[in-house]
């Protein structure tokens, strides 16, 4: 091996080591203090939220299947795409692949500043988009719902568990769980536009219906599973001290130094930012 790839190999290996040395000194260090969240009543209200509308309108939109103006059904397929997993994963990743081979030492402080936020936020889109992604796979084939396509043939109903059929594979949308993480990362970060979030990932969620791809219950499901997994994605990072900070708040608060373009502060202000930020990581405050 040549000098420069043995390198590059030595320093993605030391920034991967050096990330899991931080987040493991500070689960240990840092108190496992998160806000009481009444879990059950969410879930309560979701699950009945969801047979609220199985019972209201996935009869309806079996027999309107097919039913849409062709102009409409191609508007729809178009802005469905945006629920597919790739469109955040990808970029995900390919942002922590260029992080962890990121020469750290040779930044500047502020350029630190600006990679280590767009590390801790390529983690938060993994971990949202990406665990839901698997939870909802498992659920969809492990449930084996007919899809709305098959509606004359199997009814609005019909289980077909672990069949491994994509036909049987329509509860919950994995589009819908898509769009649900997304709305959860943007609440977080930007919790006083959470309407335009809601609006916009509801929107894209809900052409899952048109394209005649699943039921309104099954993106509600999906959506609402998407949605837990990016808060509970918060609730750890807060913990860590990644892009939010521990509060009294029922949410996690997005620290005043988490910006993905270059910070206008003073000198001063970024010195003062938090130690892991500025390339130190005194975990030993919490």
């Amino acid at each position: 091996m040549s000098a420069a790839p043995l390198a590059l190999y030595r320093r993605s290996l030391g920034n991967f080591r050096d990330t899991m040395s931080i987040v493991k000194r500070r689960f240990v260090v840092r108190p496992a203090r998160y806000p009481r969240i009444l879990w059950s009543v969410w879930l309560v209200a979701w699950m009945l939220l969801t047979v609220t509308i199985f019972l209201r309108l996935d009869t309806g939109a079996g027999e309107m299947r097919g039913e849409w103006s062709p102009g409409f059904v191609r508007f729809t397929d178009f802005f469905t795409q945006f629920g597919l997993g790739g469109w955040y994963l990808i970029p995900a990743a390919l942002c922590l692949v260029a992080a962890n081979l990121t020469d750290w030492r040779g930044l500047s402080m502020r350029g630190r500043l600006v990679v280590y936020n767009w590390t801790c936020f390529a983690f938060l889109v993994l971990c949202a988009v990406g665990l839901s992604g698997l939870a909802v796979n498992l659920l969809k084939y492990g449930i084996g719902r007919a899809r709305p396509l098959y509606f004359d043939s199997f009814g609005v109903l019909s289980l077909h568990p672990f069949s491994m059929d994509a036909r049987f594979a329509g509860f919950p949308s994995g589009h819908a769980t898509t769009m649900g993480a997304v709305f959860g990362i943007l609440l977080l970060l930007f919790p006083r536009r959470w309407y335009v979030a809601l609006a916009v990932t509801a929107c894209i969620a809900s052409t899952r219906v048109f394209v005649g791809a699943h039921y309104p219950s099954d993106t509600v499901a999906g959506f609402g599973l998407g949605l837990a997994f990016a808060v509970v994605s918060g609730l750890v990072f807060a913990r860590l001290g990644f892009i939010f900070g521990q509060s009294g708040s029922k949410l996690p608060v997005r620290k005043r130094t988490f910006r993905l373009g270059p910070s206008r502060a003073p000198r001063g202000r970024i010195a003062a930012a938090d130690p892991v930020e500025t390339g130190v990581d005194r975990t030993q405050t919490p």
